[in-house]
């Protein structure tokens, strides 16, 4: 082959993979398999830069059914029903092409989870945007991808019908080259009803099901496997194309199919498609697989076998079938208006055998091209920029008035209700919401099936995780976890999105290696378990990286859907309570960032086990009906917390926090909590019961005026504040 070099390179390979290839295959490989081991050994697909340190996450636990490895992690919620749920990130395409990228980037997680066997029943989607108010063009260009990104999300969930109930954003000038669109999905099924991604059977068939192939998304996950650069606007054709409707036919087909005993296995074409799924299902069960390409159902003229095998199209699974049941599943594909078509069968060579009209074009074997991709042990080296914000304090800069503090760290866009995006979310389909968008702290929809609710919470400071990569993701998972167990659910499971800088730079390897070490360690102490993920690295554009994000989702079951606690004052006359110690804490707190545009000091310290009892106590509290309201205390302290509680719940506060330094009031200490009590005594020998440190800090007030200390504010004006800001700021340029 000519120009070898040239054609490595566009290909994400190395002369080391090239050799490794020729040795896997006992001769020089054709450029088809080039293109197949280029997807197979990109980032997205083989995971080759994080493996190493991917390894010893915490996956199992008595109510976990299924791990990391497959389409979509399972957990068991009770009742004979089982949670299945998966993030994933669509940065890349995103920020190409902001309303398809996202678009796509929810169909992907939506055919995760159906695949398994689950109907969708909640979406949630964290969100990092750039400075969104700068008056210029960097800001002008933020706030298009943000419409751009709201309104794919939007429109994909909302026509398959399956509601988005929460998410989170977050906007700082760190991501002004690297937006990132993570997307979550959250489905039920019978916890014996669940289906995986093998391919098992000599002779069974294989069927290619949904939409048909056309070249959109070539090079798809190869382009996740490099920075972008001035020149990535033209990677525009690499970006899928979605069509809403036609997964909502799939997702239907599947379900009817999964009433019968049709399948040996099934897997969602994503990223890097029919290569993926196909090798990925025989892999899994050390199987070999003969495919004809030319029986693929093309809606483009002169396709090639590479087209067909690297294509992204949307809307597409595979099926290994039971023999002789083929007729009967392209039976129901078709009666649903989609192609069908049997494009192979299972083999037991352990080799993957393409054909083009009776050509073999490929024969490569499964096992070592999904099993032997490089596992990099790339160097690591601890940024030189910790040293120099560690010592970073608010004590180095002048003294701002707390009522001034105040009002712009709650004007901020990061703390202001996002009503405006939320809106164009259908959050109340399928009539199983409880607590949506806008609510504070976690989501939470009802299982039908059962008397029981499903809470779940994505989160991720990425000041913190700066200027400490591990602290701050163990911070993640403890603050996700905490929003679910404020609404008095147990947090049972995480699923995580690895948001990285190029991986070639020892600095970034090191942040997402502590970052890992800070998920293990806060999973495996607070009892939830790593059960699916993805990993996004090259997250650079023109050599600055994003700030280290490992975006955590937590779920969580209340064995109760009548017992959940909201985050807003319930009724007036309540006394209020803190529980959990605060302190002197403002390293890569909001009120340094916004105040004096500043992301430097030391995280607050991290207690884990602290972290578990407050949990465990606020939901057993929930439990013996003591509380009345409860949310966390996180980003702008407690001063921000109850001014969102009354705010939501139109009604003011009338508090007295006691600090030794009047700033205090915004200080980032963890594991805390506000709850809202009715019965003062009973909650107060609870606590004492349970060795709680609580305080009483005021009381839910009928009066017009917000009061926290020295901060007093009319409960109108910060309703108007709140509730409008944020589209000011972002239909400003409409």
């Amino acid at each position: 082959m000519e120009n070898i070099e040239e054609i490595l390179n566009a290909h994400k390979l190395s002369l080391l993979d090239y050799e490794h290839i020729k040795t896997i295959l006992g001769r020089e490989p054709n450029l088809l398999e080039i293109g197949i081991f280029s997807a197979m050994w990109s980032e997205h697909c083989s995971y080759k830069s994080s493996k190493k340190y991917l390894n010893g996450f915490p996956t199992s636990a008595p109510w976990v059914i299924q791990g990391p490895g497959e389409n979509a992690g399972v957990i068991d919620i009770g009742d004979g029903m089982a949670a299945v749920f998966k993030m994933e990130s669509h940065n890349h395409p995103s920020f190409i092409e902001p309303y398809q990228g996202a678009a796509t980037g929810v169909g992907g997680i939506l055919r995760d989870v159906f695949t398994m066997g689950a109907r969708p029943i909640a979406n949630m989607n964290a969100l990092r945007f750039g400075n969104i108010t700068r008056d210029d063009d960097i800001g002008r260009h933020q706030r298009y991808l943000v419409r751009g990104v709201v309104a794919g999300i939007g429109d994909y969930g909302n026509c398959m019908g399956v509601p988005t109930i929460g998410g989170e954003t977050f906007f700082d000038d760190a991501y002004n080259g690297n937006i990132l669109v993570n997307a979550f999905t959250l489905g039920t099924c019978k916890s014996d009803e669940i289906f995986y991604g093998k391919a098992e059977g000599v002779g069974n068939p294989v069927i290619y099901v949904g939409s048909k192939t056309g070249r959109d998304g070539l090079g798809g996950a190869v382009m996740s496997s490099d920075s972008f650069t001035e020149e990535s606007k033209s990677l525009r054709p690499t970006v899928q194309v979605g069509d809403p409707f036609a997964e909502k036919l799939l997702l239907e087909a599947c379900l009817e199919l999964f009433q019968h005993d049709y399948v040996v296995g099934i897997q969602d074409m994503g990223a890097a498609g029919l290569t993926s799924s196909s090798f990925e299902m025989a892999g899994r069960s050390g199987s070999g697989m003969i495919m004809h390409l030319d029986q693929v159902p093309a809606r483009e003229e002169n396709m090639t076998p590479y087209d067909f095998m690297l294509s992204e199209s949307q809307e597409r699974m595979l099926i290994c079938a039971k023999k002789g049941y083929e007729d009967k599943i392209v039976e129901i594909f078709e009666k649903w208006d989609l192609d069908a078509a049997i494009i192979g069968e299972v083999t037991d060579t352990g080799n993957m055998e393409l054909f083009w009209h009776n050509e073999k074009v490929a024969d490569m074997p499964i096992d070592p091209i999904t099993e032997e991709a490089p596992i990099l042990d790339r160097p690591t080296k601890r940024p030189d920029y910790l040293d120099k914000i560690k010592d970073t304090t608010i004590d180095d800069f002048e003294k701002v008035d707390n009522n001034s503090a105040f009002d712009t760290l709650f004007s901020s866009a990061e703390v202001v209700n996002k009503a405006w995006i939320y809106k164009q979310y259908d959050s109340m389909v399928q009539t199983n919401s409880i607590k949506g968008p806008g609510s504070l702290d976690a989501s939470v929809v009802r299982v039908k099936e059962t008397n029981r609710a499903i809470a779940m919470s994505s989160d991720c400071n990425p000041r913190y995780c700066y200027i400490d990569p591990q602290g701050g993701a163990s911070a993640a998972v403890m603050e996700s976890g905490r929003n679910v167990a404020m609404t008095g659910s147990r947090p049972l499971a995480i699923t995580d999105c690895l948001n990285y800088g190029n991986p070639e730079k020892p600095e970034t390897m090191w942040q997402f290696a502590q970052g890992c070490e800070g998920i293990k360690e806060a999973c495996k102490a607070l009892h939830t378990p790593v059960v699916s993920g993805n990993v996004s690295l090259y997250n650079e554009t023109d050599g600055v990286g994003v700030f280290p994000t490992p975006a955590i989702a937590m779920v969580g079951v209340n064995e109760d859907q009548n017992n959940i606690l909201f985050s807003s004052f319930q009724k007036e006359g309540n006394a209020l309570y803190l529980i959990g110690e605060s302190g002197h804490h403002f390293g890569g707190s909001l009120y340094m960032k916004e105040l004096f545009d500043k992301v430097e000091g030391t995280l607050a310290p991290i207690d884990l086990d602290k972290e578990l009892k407050l949990w465990d106590f606020v939901i057993e509290a929930n439990q013996k009906g003591l509380l009345q309201s409860a949310k966390d205390v996180n980003v702008g302290g407690i001063v921000i917390a109850l001014a969102k509680m009354a705010v939501l719940g139109g009604k003011s506060a009338a508090c007295g926090i006691r600090v030794e330094d009047e700033r205090d009031i915004f200080s980032e200490s963890f594991s805390r909590a506000i709850v809202e009590v009715e019965d003062t005594d009973a909650f107060e020998a609870f606590a004492k019961e349970q060795h709680i440190m609580i305080d009483r800090i005021g009381k839910v007030s009928s009066d017009t005026q917000f009061i926290c200390n020295d901060v007093k504010k009319d409960l109108n004006q910060l309703k108007k504040v709140y509730f409008n800001t944020f589209e000011e700021i972002v239909e400003q340029d409409i």
